[in-house]
């Protein structure tokens, strides 16, 4: 039993650093109705930028450093080259965003190259005993930081000016744009905060009990993607809820993976796609999504 819930608390911790990236995808998605596939690499580059200065800045000047940069990209894709694209097409875009994902990554991956770069983070390889359950300091770092972040988000989407503005956009963007509403802006901000959420969650992926940040964080970091299918594309609270379910799942499959060895190995990689498929199967917009509806 004692084992099964350490595995839980891991689930939980790795669910809410996954629910950052999603909320990222859903808020891109209800602000332009774009899946952002360089929301990983994006990821990797707040990471990296945090690993480089970090000994300039201390940890957490870094860190600040490092969610600046990754929303100034991020927002930057959105401003120089979504906005400018030729197309409108929504699918189109998705690919562009897919294109710019994989020529990030490559120049990432080519400086990290087979090096495994460690944040001097302030928890280390140091464990918090919670009575009988041995936990990482950093996962429990994590599910703080996370859950206080994710809270703070919601109530940005649903107090300000600018949450109210994402909320008109996705409900109908025509009517929002005749009442004073910048569409463009909004489009940006939610591009660059979904870069900030997601370098936040890069410099968790690479503490304990993780070895560091590799070339390949981004590819881990598309995890979050069935977690915001899950929960609903266009649903913040959605992707928190899937956020959990792939963490919880991933983290299960992996420590049991040796009684179900017959299903293969390692099942916690593909696992969250599993339960994707299974969710879409019975609600294919989701947990929360919002479900199209046409009058006939």
């Amino acid at each position: 039993m004692t084992y099964f819930v350490e595995l839980l608390i891991n689930g939980v911790s790795i669910g809410l650093i996954y629910a950052l990236i999603a909320i990222g995808f859903t808020v891109i998605f209800k602000a332009t109705q774009v899946l952002n596939f360089a929301q990983g690499s994006t990821l990797l580059l707040g990471a990296y930028v945090v690993v480089q200065l970090q000994e300039r800045l201390g940890f957490y000047g870094a860190v600040l450093a490092g969610v600046a940069v990754a929303a100034a990209v991020a927002g930057a894709i959105e401003v120089f080259l979504v906005r400018r694209a030729s197309t409108h097409e929504h699918i189109s875009l998705a690919i562009l965003t897919l294109g710019i994902d994989i020529a990030l990554a490559t120049e990432l991956s080519r400086r990290i190259g087979s090096e495994v770069l460690s944040f001097a983070d302030p928890w280390g390889n140091r464990t918090t005993a919670i009575g009988p359950f041995v936990v990482p300091q950093a996962r429990l770092a994590a599910m703080v930081v996370c859950a206080v972040i994710a809270v703070a988000f919601f109530a940005l989407l649903k107090y300000t000016s600018w949450g109210i503005a994402v909320r008109a956009t996705a409900e109908d963007p025509e009517a929002a744009a005749l009442m004073g509403i910048n569409r463009h802006r909004v489009a940006a901000t939610s591009w660059a905060l979904a870069g900030g959420l997601a370098a936040v969650a890069g410099v968790f992926m690479g503490t304990a009990p993780s070895p560091g940040l590799t070339s390949t964080a981004n590819v881990t970091a598309l995890n979050a993607f069935p977690a915001a299918v899950i929960g609903g594309l266009d649903s913040p609270g959605g992707a928190v809820v899937g956020g959990l379910i792939v963490g919880v799942v991933q983290s299960l499959s992996g420590g049991y993976n040796d009684q179900v060895s017959f299903l293969g190995s390692p099942l916690s990689e593909v696992s969250g796609y599993v339960v994707m498929i299974m969710i879409l199967l019975w609600r294919p917009s989701g947990l929360y999504g919002t479900r199209e509806m046409t009058r006939v």
